[in-house]
């Protein structure tokens, strides 16, 4: 039961991150411009939340502000 779960939440983490990453190029903005918006200094979460490298992920903070900043709702992030 536990190796389902695990499974589903790396697919639903991969799936955020590929989804933030789509809605901020048709937004037209950089990693570094979405970055700063959110208060942090440099590119690092951002680039590895979008692409989940060593299971680094967005937390609800981080997609709630990315949200706010790019004027999607928020549940654009968990689609298909």
């Amino acid at each position: 039961m536990q190796e389902i779960i695990f499974g589903n939440i790396d697919e639903l983490y991969k799936r955020i991150g590929k989804n933030v990453a789509k809605i901020r190029k048709e937004k037209k903005t950089s990693q570094l411009d979405l970055a700063l918006a959110m208060g942090l200094k440099s590119v690092g979460l951002i680039s590895v939340a979008e692409i989940y490298h060593n299971k680094k992920h967005f937390n609800i903070e981080h997609l709630d502000k990315i949200a706010t900043i790019l004027e999607v709702d928020i549940c654009e992030f968990f689609k298909h």
